[in-house]
């Protein structure tokens, strides 16, 4: 839908003071940070430049060869195409290094938890807004190009800021305000039979590959990837050692998996791996994953408000199991085709070696249940519930064993599947190179994996000759689901750049008009003999038969939008009213905007000037346009809603 306008009138003098100072560097852009996610991003973009070299060459090679028959030349060819695949693998590989790469949002805490996996930002090339806008401003608005060169650099710099956004909340605003600008120019330069003619270019985060379109929803779909690969950056780095950290980094996985889940239900054409249904489908699930993992990071920490004893214990399995089943998910999602051709290796192997952990860590507490609580506690209808489907036991059917012997020999089977999955996991660790290096992981791994030795040692005798019974998998169940939620793009208010061409319900590219006046209107012994309502701007509604309104030839459907030589688009019905009643004998000089049937093109009479005139007579008044009010699009790719009109306000009376 169409974001929201406000007609105030704060006066022409803020205008210059709301665009952003040449050279300067805005709040939430970060292009010189030396951090070593800067580094990271730098070296990303490289390797994008060195595979779009290399696909460049492979593509007129492939020319070549099919288009000669020398025989030499095709050897040489294929030799040249076999170089260059060989380079574009290397440099694949490179870059799935560096978008697995679990080492560079390390937890800001000291205490040793499971790392996350951020997601990369999209790179971009740099865009000229101001041909195919110029050409709109004059050919369709009427309006002075030159007069916009303010508003046009101002866009220009926006975009230029997000390609380096800082990983923080100021990064998120920053993407934030250009995709609520994004939403702007769709509803006023974007017409359903044209679109701006720019070659939005933008590299693919997981394969490097760039990808080319030219509608404006693709800039905005990317831009929209981008704020929910921030999101998962600020949730990797957050300090989980701690309530508030915990409680942050929740928030932002469920904000990206929101972003993610909006691209995939608004954004359909893809031209790119990563922003396919498939591709986001997974992402979205991956980051509801990881917000799982953190509410159960969540319940290790001391609070005074945890159950505590069996109970306390009985949730971690239980939860722990949950976390496992979002990853065991995740990982089936990332084995099927298409994703598996793209997806990075070690974000696989990560799924996995999660999945072991967290199954490993399930048991690991049902043991604890069973050997450390007692009896008392065992037998509880919570407990039973969990154990569901064990073996026959001296007691009620499916019900945990009440017998210490039998507790002991459970706790064992227990205690014995979670060894198998931490080796599991560790194994799973050692495969991969690029996990081989997150030395934070396999500390995490080999702690869990030596805890449970040695509760295995101290529960193990030397008389146990029988095997333990084979333990049964502990069933998910979690008290807080995480929450898909989408990004608040209403806390982040902006300016229409380009308000000065007026209201986006009339002066837009879907829409056709022409200028009529100025008509002098004098006033009758009924008044104008014409009806006004609505606001910004101002709509006649009514014109009286034989009146001095029709007379002076307007019609029901203008709008008006200069009053006695003063810009009025922006002004509301009350001070329209106002002014029309402040007019003496000599009556009022109006100009009025007909909107015209799509079919039929722009065009003036004899009395009937280009738009840009209006802008001459607002700087021989001396009064530029308001400005807009704040406006807080709506997160979609696409705007479809109607432009509303108010209720009649009533005719303008015979007097003032």
């Amino acid at each position: 839908m169409i974001p929201e306008e406000r007609t105030d009138d704060p006066g022409s003098g803020e205008e210059s003071a709301r665009l952003q100072p040449a050279g300067s560097v805005r709040e939430g852009c970060d292009p010189l940070a030396q951090t070593l996610r800067g580094r990271l991003q730098s070296r990303r973009a490289q390797v994008h430049q060195q595979i779009n070299k290399e696909l460049r060459m492979r593509t007129g090679a492939e020319n070549l060869y099919r288009a000669t028959s020398n025989a030499w030349v095709r050897e040489t060819v294929a030799l040249e195409l076999s170089y260059v695949n060989s380079s574009l693998q290397l440099l694949k590989e490179e870059l799935e290094e560096l978008n697995g790469s679990a080492e560079v949002d390390r937890p800001a805490g000291e205490g040793v938890s499971v790392p996350m996996i951020p997601l990369g930002l999209k790179e971009t090339k740099e865009l000229d807004w101001s041909t195919p806008l110029r050409e709109l401003i004059s050919g369709h608005f009427g309006e002075d190009s030159a007069s916009y060169e303010a508003e046009i650099r101002e866009l220009e710099d926006l975009r230029q800021a997000i390609r380096t956004p800082s990983r923080g909340e100021a990064g998120l605003e920053l993407l934030m305000a250009y995709y609520n600008q994004l939403c702007f120019l769709d509803a006023r330069f974007i017409a359903p039979t044209r679109n701006l003619g720019l070659l939005f270019q933008w590299y693919d985060s997981l394969t490097g590959v760039p990808a080319q379109q030219r509608a404006l929803a693709f800039e905005k779909g990317s831009v929209l990837f981008n704020i929910g690969a921030l999101y998962t950056q600020i949730g990797a780095r957050q300090d989980r050692s701690c309530p508030e950290g915990t409680r942050r980094a929740i928030e932002a996985f469920q904000r990206a998996a929101g972003a993610f889940s909006l691209l995939r239900e608004n954004f359909s054409r893809a031209p790119s791996p990563d922003m396919s249904p498939a591709s986001l489908s997974m992402l979205e699930r991956l980051m509801t994953a990881q917000a799982q993992e953190c509410i159960f990071e969540g319940l290790l920490l001391p609070s005074t408000e945890a159950p505590q004893g069996c109970l306390a214990q009985l949730r971690l399995a239980q939860e722990a199991a949950q976390v496992a089943a979002e990853y065991r998910l995740v990982h089936q999602t990332m084995a099927q085709p298409p994703v598996r051709d793209y997806v990075p290796f070690p974000w696989t192997t990560l799924v996995r070696v999660k999945a072991e952990y967290f199954r490993a860590l399930a048991h690991y507490h049902a043991a604890a249940v069973l050997c450390d609580s007692p009896s008392a506690e065992v037998d509880c209808p919570a407990l039973s519930q969990a154990f569901l489907g064990l073996p026959a036991t001296p007691g009620p059917p499916g019900a945990a064993p009440q017998e210490q012997e039998g507790r002991r020999m459970l706790g064992k089977a227990h205690l014995k599947r979670a060894i198998l999955g931490q080796e599991e996991a560790l194994r799973l660790h050692a495969v991969c190179r690029a996990l081989r290096s997150v030395d934070l992981l396999q500390a995490v791994l080999a702690q869990a994996l030596r805890r449970s030795l040695a509760r295995y040692s101290e529960l193990d005798r030397e008389d146990d000759f029988l095997e333990a019974t084979e333990a049964p998998d502990i069933p998910p169940k979690t008290q807080q689901k995480p929450e898909i939620r989408a990004p608040s793009f209403s806390r982040v208010k902006v300016t229409d750049i380009f308000h000065r061409l007026g209201p986006l319900s009339v002066f837009s590219a879907k829409n056709c008009w022409r200028l009529v006046g100025p008509v002098h209107v004098t006033r009758g012994e009924a008044g104008f003999g014409l009806t006004l309502r609505g606001d910004a701007p101002v709509l006649i509604a009514a014109v009286i038969p034989g009146g001095p309104a029709a007379a002076a030839g307007l019609r029901e459907g203008d709008y008006i939008v200069s009053l006695n030589g003063r810009p009025c688009k922006w002004w509301k019905h009350a001070e329209v009213v106002a002014q029309l009643k402040g007019v003496g004998d000599e009556g009022a000089s109006l100009q009025v905007v007909t909107l015209l049937p799509r079919a039929e093109p722009p065009s003036t009479g004899e009395h009937r000037p280009a738009l840009g005139a209006l802008l001459r007579g607002q700087k021989e008044c001396g009064r530029g346009p308001p400005a807009p009010g704040r406006a807080s699009p709506r997160p979609l790719l696409g705007w479809s809603r109607k432009a509303k009109r108010g209720k009649t306000r009533g005719r303008l009376s015979p007097h003032p």
